[in-house]
């Protein structure tokens, strides 16, 4: 009986493993009779200023994702001021991935070129707040932040200016004078000019049909009238120090040693930093006097995005490539590479980002900055009044009627 029980068991065994040995003989299918790889075609817009550091970012995504598609990345140099327009001319004929301003985000939205974000509670939760509400549109996330540092500050040469000097404008233009030197701004850009209104009670906004603005800068009424800013600008500009400049020309006066300070953002801090070296200072706006006060200058403050266009053809991988763009180590790269502050919440607070004295400056002036909420007509009129400004109201023309035909201007429909 034992020797059958033996036996049983030993068939048994034996079939089991001729069992597992034709199991084990099922090799996998070749590769070549498995699917290949499909061409996975991307074309991104960012600014001109970004192509070296954006073609490294694709070499990583490629490799992080090599195996699954082959990639075609085409970048395309756009700027970021006016990628809404460039896009809504052509959505279907549009970037799958772009970059652009905040203030953007709504027309884009209503516009139908962006869908709001899947996944949206983990990029919430991986940015600053301010980043989240400037890529986001009645509560739904549009965009991926990509900056948090699409603001101005002061830049100053600590070899003219003292930290006492820097806390009001019109000592700063005074002294400059005094040294053959100038303080700048650029008041052809109402994007500056802002500055002197923003903490005056004086307003500027969109009505709720998100096109159309308010503005109340020619405000006769109240502890601070429009007329009183603009007596306040008219002042500073008649001064020897004080210059009206753009970006570019504040930073070629830093480096022929015209400048010794001015208001811009953290694009021109390694630029500042090379030119003036140890002497090299950062700070929030200082104040300005207007009708007997010291008045903190404002700013508008904003987030650079990053978009998946909502015809894009390969929608999953645009939102993987806007992802890794936009990633806390692509974030920390480009604030390496470009001097740019992250709206990553852990690439803002590494140690590297946090020494940085353009950052601070501009963390210090966040006090004092709103978002740039206004429509399109804003710009032209407050831009053709501080130009009339800058020059020293050369024919004399009643400020109240300019500020008047300003506002008229802004709240055109």
């Amino acid at each position: 009986m034992m020797y059958m029980v033996q036996k049983c068991f030993l068939l048994l065994a034996g079939a089991m493993l001729f069992l597992l040995a034709a199991c084990g003989s099922q090799e996998p299918a070749p590769l070549e009779q498995e699917p290949a790889s499909r061409t996975v075609a991307l074309t991104v817009w960012g600014a001109e200023e970004d192509e070296a550091l954006l073609e490294e970012l694709f070499a990583s995504f490629q490799k992080q994702y090599a195996g699954q598609a082959e990639f075609q990345i085409t970048y395309q140099p756009q700027s970021e001021s006016s990628c809404k327009d460039v896009l809504l001319g052509d959505l279907e004929g549009g970037a799958d991935v772009f970059a652009f301003a905040d203030d953007q985000l709504a027309a884009l939205a209503a516009a139908g070129a962006l869908n709001p974000i899947e996944d949206a509670e983990s990029i919430r939760q991986a940015n600053l707040p301010a980043a989240v509400e400037a890529a986001s549109v009645d509560g739904k996330l549009y965009a991926y932040p990509l900056t948090a540092d699409n603001g101005y500050f002061l830049y100053y040469n600590k070899a003219i200016f003292t930290e006492e000097d820097i806390q009001s404008l019109n000592a700063m233009v005074e002294k400059a004078a005094q040294k053959g030197s100038l303080v700048t701004m650029d008041w052809s850009s109402a994007w500056y000019v802002y500055a002197f209104f923003g903490s005056t009670g004086l307003e500027v906004g969109l009505n709720d049909d998100g096109i159309t603005n308010s503005c109340t800068w020619n405000s006769t009424e109240g502890p601070i009238r429009g007329v009183d800013v603009a007596q306040a600008m008219l002042a500073i500009a008649e001064s020897p120090g004080f210059a009206s400049r753009t970006d570019t020309e504040f930073l070629a006066g830093v480096q022929d040693g015209s400048v010794s300070a001015g208001v811009s953002g953290v694009w021109n801090a390694l630029a500042i930093e090379e030119a003036w070296g140890e002497n090299a200072g950062a700070a929030k706006l200082p104040a300005f006097a207007c009708a007997g006060q010291e008045i903190q200058m404002a700013s508008f403050s904003g987030c650079k995005l990053i978009g998946v266009n909502a015809y894009s053809q390969e929608q999953e991988w645009a939102a993987r490539l806007a992802e890794w763009i936009t990633s806390e180590s692509s974030q920390a790269r480009r604030f390496a590479v470009r001097g740019q502050g992250p709206s990553n919440l852990q690439a803002a607070n590494s140690q590297e980002v946090q020494d940085s004295p353009a950052i601070a400056a501009l963390l210090a002036q966040s006090e004092f900055s709103h978002l740039q909420r206004v429509g399109g007509k804003f710009w032209d009129p407050v831009t053709e009044f501080a130009g009339n400004l800058a020059q020293g109201n050369p024919d004399g023309a009643s400020l109240q009627e300019q500020l008047d035909r300003l506002v008229e201007g802004v709240c055109a429909r």
